[in-house]
């Protein structure tokens, strides 16, 4: 079974960066995808940004010129720099990873920005 876990979320305010992991348990490259996703409270899960196999990066226009996603194959994990942050920037962010038409999920860590 695959295990998704993700850190590095908190408290931070506006303007700040954090940085996102996501340590998988089996081989980036099993997979045909993994990403980021945030959900906010009384909204749906939502996009943030995907990085392929072959290192293709797709971003939610939201994001686009605040966020990186980039991956260590040799660790197996998933990194979202996040920079610039704004309080319209708090969810829980999750973790995802895709290979033939299944998906997977991490637990989710809480990201607040204060104003």
């Amino acid at each position: 079974q695959v295990q998704l876990v993700e850190s590095g979320g908190g408290l931070v305010q506006t303007g700040e960066s954090l940085r996102l992991s996501c340590a998988a348990s089996e081989r980036f490259f099993s997979f045909s995808s993994m990403g980021w996703y945030r959900q906010a409270p009384g909204k749906q899960r939502e996009l943030v940004a995907t990085i392929t196999v072959f290192g293709s990066t797709n971003y939610a226009d939201s994001v686009k010129g605040r966020f990186t996603i980039s991956r260590d194959t040799s660790k197996n994990t998933v990194y979202l720099q996040m920079n610039s942050l704004t309080p319209e920037d708090t969810a829980v962010y999750y973790c995802a990873a895709f290979r033939r038409g299944s998906d997977y999920w991490g637990q989710g860590t809480q990201v607040t920005v204060s104003s």
